[in-house]
């Protein structure tokens, strides 16, 4: 019998003060809100535990960045539960390093460069463009071994969970169904939104996008 296909959980951290006004948070280590705590653990019993979206005995592995504001999210997430699950935290799943521009808002970066565009330019003193393309690539391809070696060997269990940030989040989206990076300027990833990508027709060939933004506070 053929197993169910792989999937991977996709999870923005919840809200900061620096998501709520608009700055580029990187390497900064900036805190959930009082309110972004309370957006992850108000869906964490709907979303998390058995039989619901993430069951822990489903996880193969849980990839989550090491900024403060999405490890607090995973612990929001799990806390509930008598036991949180085994999680790695993997730099490779960082946001998007900003360089000269971290904690500038948009309009102090073009005051700056007026034609700038991370999408084409990446940043300064940060990461280019390819450089976020070939790391978030390399966390794909991670991310695709153990669900091939789950679905095609029967190793390990179904679903990866990786929690990051908005730029990481919206570049993988992007780079998992086979398109440019500059997709990603398409998508909105609220805080505290969950995606879904997987594969059509039952196949690893055919990556997908499942879902975007589930149980985000769109408020």
């Amino acid at each position: 019998m053929t197993p169910p296909t792989p999937r991977l959980f996709l999870i923005r951290h919840g809200e900061t003060e620096w998501s709520l006004n608009g700055r580029h948070t990187g390497t900064s280590d900036i805190p959930l809100t009082v309110r972004g705590e309370e957006q992850i653990k108000s869906k964490a019993h709907i979303l998390v535990g058995e039989g619901k979206p993430i069951d822990p005995q489903n996880l193969c592995v849980a990839l989550i960045s090491p900024r403060q504001r999405a490890h607090r999210t995973f612990h929001l997430l799990f806390e509930h539960l008598s036991k949180v699950p085994d999680h790695i935290i993997d730099e490779s799943v960082r946001e998007w390093d900003y360089g000269k521009y971290e904690g500038l808002f948009k309009h102090e970066i073009l005051a700056i460069d007026p034609k700038w565009d991370i999408w084409r330019d990446g940043c300064p003193g940060g990461e280019s463009a390819q450089e976020m393309r070939d790391r978030v690539d390399s966390v794909i391809a991670k991310v695709r071994e153990y669900h091939r070696q789950y679905f095609e060997e029967g190793k390990g269990t179904r679903d990866v969970l990786i929690i990051a940030h908005g730029h990481f989040n919206r570049v993988l989206i992007s780079r998992w169904i086979n398109f440019e990076l500059a997709l990603g300027t398409r998508f909105n990833v609220e805080p505290g939104g969950v995606s879904v990508l997987s594969y059509n027709h039952n196949s690893l060939d055919e990556p997908a996008l499942n879902a975007l933004n589930l149980y985000a506070d769109l408020k």
